[in-house]
């Protein structure tokens, strides 16, 4: 019988997101003048203020204010109106200095025998139904708001567009697995006050599925094309209208959109966030890491989906252990547990290992913190970045390098594929 499934995405502009945002800036910021620095920075953002706390050990300073503003006027908070804008909140900053008690754990004699910088375990996860190996609904949710942010900063075919919007794509599977059709759309999008409320959500309704959308299946692979049918469900500012958003509307956090930065819902997840944190802590590396082995198992067909799961205690070097589950898609007579023996000989899960494998002291992470973590693609970018006192750096950097499928052909020669 048919089953349903459903993941969310939100916008830059979601507040939850405006706090990632931040941290990210920040860490990004720290890594290109010291990429040995440690940092685990989280942001809260309210009506007018920013809240910056956490512990940082670096030999750089930064502008921590200018960061902030900079990245909230990026979005496109910048009008008074929207009760929260980069050029008059507050920014109160409460970062100190990294607790020793946990440095001491991490930091080595030796780079290689970095410790884990916290215990936990995280997961990586792929799967054949889409061609960048992530799940569907969320790879639509995350699209759609994608298009509306270009929509919204082009201010070009929809004008009154504001930075806060939410999305939700619900797919229709067959018995095997197989995606049939969009069930339902749900589109929540912050807007301008420009009439009376039923014109205005008319208007609304009337041009996210004639502008947005068409935009939206443009950009799709021509296999995924015909899921978009005129039998979609649409639930588009359900509420009837959304003028206060953002944080004025809702107070935001970092790491609290957990699930939309990973498989939306798919396979499952350790618990632990990801922006604001440097490399050495693994709640990021390792997730980093895990979606890289679980993407190059998938890729070299090995299996159709997978999940992979990591574990570590604080302070030691080695993982507690990897775990593999397949889903009865490996077609060869391979056991779960062959394969994730396979897999620990083949990928060096030492905190050490993952950083340099997947060049994660890079200040890379900015562009992590809207959209997703994973499926996004590997490319190298330009950034500048300036200190204080003016100094500046100018440093191409390597994005997403967990999207590589630079492993497949060595899990082919592993498993005698």
């Amino acid at each position: 019988m048919p089953y349903l499934f459903t993941s969310e995405s939100v916008s830059e502009g979601h507040p939850d997101k405006v706090a990632d945002q931040i941290s990210d800036a920040l860490i990004d910021n720290f890594l290109a003048f010291d990429p040995d620095a440690k940092v685990a920075c989280e942001t809260l953002v309210t009506t007018g203020q920013v809240v910056l706390a956490g512990e940082v050990k670096s030999n750089t300073y930064l502008d921590v204010q200018k960061i902030a503003r900079d990245t909230i006027n990026k979005i496109g908070y910048t009008k008074g109106e929207y009760m929260f804008d980069g050029n008059s909140c507050g920014v109160f900053s409460a970062i100190h200095e990294q607790s020793e008690d946990i440095n001491r754990g991490v930091d080595r004699a030796t780079k290689d025998e970095q410790g884990a910088g916290d215990q936990g375990m995280m997961f990586g996860y792929a799967t054949r139904e889409t061609n960048n190996y992530m799940p569907l609904a969320l790879d639509i949710s995350h699209l759609i708001l994608k298009e509306l942010a270009a929509l919204r900063h082009e201010n070009k075919d929809i004008t009154y567009l504001r930075p806060d919007s939410k999305s939700q794509v619900t797919i229709e599977y067959s018995d095997d697995n197989t995606p049939q059709r969009i069930y339902s759309i749900v589109i929540s999008t912050q807007h301008d006050e420009f009439g009376e409320e039923q014109a205005m959500l008319e208007k609304i309704r009337a041009d996210i599925k004639s502008i947005l959308i068409p935009r939206v299946i443009e950009k799709v692979p021509d296999h995924i094309k015909p899921l978009f049918n005129d039998a979609i469900i649409y639930h588009i500012n359900p509420t009837g209208k959304f003028v206060i958003g953002g944080p004025h509307g809702d107070t935001g956090l970092t790491g609290r959109k957990i699930i939309v930065d990973t498989y939306g819902g798919k396979g499952a997840h350790g618990g632990g966030a990801f922006s604001g944190k440097d490399p050495s802590k693994v709640d990021r590396s390792a997730a980093y890491a895990t979606r890289h082995i679980a993407k190059n198992l998938v890729a070299a067909g090995l299996c159709d989906e997978v999940l992979v799961q990591v574990s570590y205690a604080i302070g030691v070097v080695e993982p507690m252990g990897i775990f593999i589950d397949t889903y009865g898609t490996c077609p060869f007579n391979l056991t779960d547990g062959e394969i994730a023996q396979k897999v620990t000989d083949l990928f060096d899960m030492r905190p050490a290992a993952i950083e340099k494998r997947l060049k994660l002291r890079q200040p890379m992470y900015s562009e992590t913190a809207a959209y997703g973590h994973m499926g996004r693609t590997n490319e190298i970018v330009t950034k500048t970045f300036q200190q204080p006192d003016g100094e500046t750096i100018t440093l191409d950097v390597e994005l997403f390098t967990w999207e590589k499928l630079d492993y497949v052909d060595k899990v082919k020669t592993a498993f005698g594929l």
